[in-house]
């Protein structure tokens, strides 16, 4: 899929990985429309780059539909989708303090694994109305984001873990049911990155995090991200497939 003149829509592209993303298709020449809970850092980035920001929660289907509308009616249609958003939480499955809370556990599957699944079934339906491209007949790319929690998972993380693992799971499946429109389906999981959850860390404790990836020795820059999900926008070949993106990062038990 040729990226510039391209409709995207980049989900949670406030910061972090979904920021470095947005960054790169623009660059690359896509119209993109920047969608994220957070209003305030959405605005100053759209603000900044002259683009435009849809207030998006990922467990709210009205409002992930609006915003694929919004992206779908940019020239050309809408593209490409890439869905960063998500969070986490740290417990136990059952401790001497009891067992892990539901209510947590399903937050963290409404926002990461739900909220995914959202992004993902309403811009592939908004792919479908795409005229064919190019020799393949491309209509659109998406790209979700996991994590080597979905195989590698830690101590008190098995909510993450669980919903990072789905989002996995459904990258085959997914990529077979829109095969027939030429639409194509794959995932990052991503290792340690410098994102605005680790930059609340200590700076020793950065750098010992990053000095335990084999190569290289520092936390993965949102950058590297945006690089591969821009390279599966572009290898037509790249389909049902999950990406580690890690530097050989393999998790131990804590």
């Amino acid at each position: 899929m040729r990226i510039e003149g391209s409709s995207a829509i980049v989900v949670g592209g406030a910061s972090g990985l979904g920021e470095a993303t947005v960054r790169r298709l623009q660059a690359a020449g896509a119209v993109v429309t920047v969608a994220d809970v957070n209003a305030e850092k959405g605005q100053a980035l759209t603000s900044e780059l002259g683009l435009e920001f849809v207030a998006c929660d990922v467990r709210e289907e009205a409002q992930v539909q609006a915003a694929v509308e919004h992206a779908a009616a940019a020239d050309g249609g809408l593209r490409i989708a890439v869905c960063c958003a998500g969070t986490g939480c740290a417990q136990k499955v059952a401790s001497s303090k009891g067992p892990h809370p539901l209510m947590p556990f399903e937050t963290i599957l409404q926002i990461n694994l739900i909220g995914t699944f959202n992004v993902l079934r309403l811009a592939a339906s908004a792919m479908i109305a795409n005229e064919p491209f190019g020799d393949d007949g491309e209509r659109g790319v998406c790209v979700n984001t996991a994590s080597i929690a979905a195989y590698d998972g830690q101590v008190g993380q098995i909510a993450y873990s669980a919903s990072k693992g789905a989002i996995v799971g459904m990258t085959l499946p997914a990529a077979r049911d829109l095969a027939q429109y030429g639409i194509r389906v794959c995932t990052i999981a991503p290792g340690l990155f410098d994102t605005p959850l680790l930059a609340a860390l200590p700076e020793e404790a950065r750098q010992k995090l990053g000095a335990g990836i084999p190569y290289p020795q520092r936390l993965g820059r949102p950058e590297e991200y945006a690089h591969l999900a821009c390279h599966i926008v572009e290898n037509v070949m790249l389909n049902g497939e999950v990406i580690r993106l890690d530097g050989a990062l393999r998790m131990p038990p804590r």
